[in-house]
């Protein structure tokens, strides 16, 4: 899978007494500054700045650190070749015999220069030992920073440097407790040597430099790319070009030329943008250290989440409980405006049915009367009344004697068809009981009886 490109990259650059951090935004291969900050050796670098989170899975963020010049060895070879794929496994030939430790306990990695001549390949190859290594990276754990790159500063000041004929470009530069300087000897328009020289910050680093220089020339003799004397170039900035060159023009005894190098912030923009490019090779951090890293970070990673996963949950049972205690207190609210309205509403039912009785009542007795004007006004000549009962149920009991028991049933038809504000004035009439006896009205009396049910809201 191609790897997410560069998004933002830190440069930390470790000194005496700070730390110097830069933070760059990277874009097609430009670097353009966003943050700078010092801050001392003793405090941890800004979390907000060099740690990664979530975001750095698809906006990759790269942790870049400078190494010390201190312990670091630089060689340069020519490598019969020109395919780029090749020269890891011929260096790693030759390694036993260019580093001055063994090989088990170095940190080394290369830069190709751009290629002059035919099936010819110039690198540089840096040796550092891997205790300084580890000892660094242990200093930028402790500020809470995990690198992702190790580089040396100087040498991408070495790529931008245009070298033209032959002589020895000088790259002087100093830290809290030494003076050093980086040698190029550059003849037949080839990169011949390269040298990181360590000077004391005694008042005697003059000879000390006279002598590494002599030594250079001895061995170029011998190799034999040394054919003439060498153009000294100062490359350096303002500052240390007024100490170094009277020691230079005395070194030389000639004429000098001056280049202005690149300004540390300058220099760690170009640093982001090579790499962005693909163009710098020269990573010391040893693999076991990536890996720690890159595991870090992704566990790291699932244990925000976890915990980010549990704080919504805890977060989740408190509006639960909270929100259950307002309908708790909702529920009690009503609660008690039923127990204040059920004195309110008893009263009410019980007056209700109390108007429900009495009205009743009445309607019972106007039915009552208008029952005896209809049992009155249809009641035959032939039939005597003798008696009629009202149930507080609204039924009628009517009974009486005559001489013709077809009179009875033309007053039970008479009664189905008495009618009361246009309703019904009664829901039944039946016929109780027809029973025939000889009597004082003639040879037989029939006597009869109905039960009627009086229309009313309650009747069944």
């Amino acid at each position: 899978m191609k790897p997410a490109r560069i998004h933002s990259c830190n440069v930390v650059e470790i000194g005496a007494e700070n730390a110097q951090l830069w933070q760059f935004s990277a874009n097609n291969g430009a670097a353009e500054l966003q943050t700078e900050q010092r801050v001392l050796i003793t405090e941890r670098l800004p979390a907000a700045l060099v740690a990664k989170n979530w975001r750095a899975l698809w906006q990759r963020k790269l942790n870049l650190a400078w190494l010390p010049a201190r312990q670091v060895f630089l060689r340069v070879i020519q490598l019969p070749t020109n395919e780029a794929t090749e020269v890891a496994s011929m260096i790693e030939l030759q390694l036993e015999k260019l580093s001055p430790l063994p090989v088990a306990q170095i940190v080394w990695s290369f830069e190709l220069l751009p290629a002059k001549q035919e099936n010819s390949m110039t690198a540089i190859i840096v040796i550092v030992a891997r205790n300084r290594v580890e000892e660094f990276l242990g200093q930028l754990e402790s500020q809470g920073y995990l690198a992702d790159r190790l580089e040396l500063p100087f040498l991408h000041q070495l790529f931008v440097t245009e070298f033209e004929g032959d002589g020895v470009w000088l790259y002087p530069g100093a830290d809290a407790q030494k003076r050093y300087c980086l040698v190029a000897w550059h003849y037949a328009n080839t990169l011949q040597s390269l040298s990181l020289v360590h000077l004391s910050a005694t008042e005697n680093w003059p000879q000390a430099l006279r002598a590494e220089l002599a030594q250079m020339a001895w061995a170029g003799e011998l190799e034999g790319w040394l054919t003439s004397p060498p153009q000294v170039h100062l490359v350096a900035e303002a500052a240390l070009v007024a100490s170094w060159e009277p020691v230079v023009r005395e070194i030389s005894g000639e004429a000098i030329r001056f280049s202005d190098s690149l300004p540390v912030r300058e220099l760690a923009a170009l640093n982001v943008q090579r790499i962005t490019r693909a163009e710098a090779n020269s990573n010391l951090l040893p693999p076991e250290f990536a890996a720690r890293y890159q595991q870090q970070f992704i566990d790291g990673l699932w244990m925000r989440g976890l915990a980010a996963v549990v704080i919504l949950y805890f977060i989740g049972v408190a509006i639960y409980f909270g929100a259950l205690e307002v309908v708790k207190f909702q529920a009690g609210r009503v609660d008690q405006q039923v127990k204040t309205l059920t004195g309110s509403y008893t009263n009410a039912l019980q007056m209700k049915a109390r108007i429900l009785v009495l009205q009743e009542q009445a309607d019972l007795k106007y039915a009552a009367l208008d029952a005896w004007k209809a049992v009155t006004d249809n009641l035959p000549q032939e039939l005597t009344l003798q008696q009629i009962n009202f149930s507080r149920t609204g039924k009628v009991t009517i009974s009486g004697f005559g001489s013709e028991d077809a009179k009875v049933v033309d007053f039970i038809e008479a009664l189905q068809k008495v009618a009361v504000n246009k309703r019904p004035l009664f829901s039944r009439v039946g016929q109780q009981s027809i029973q025939t006896r000889p009597g004082a009205l003639g040879p037989r009396t029939v006597f009869w009886g109905l039960d009627c049910q009086l229309q009313t809201s309650e009747a069944p």
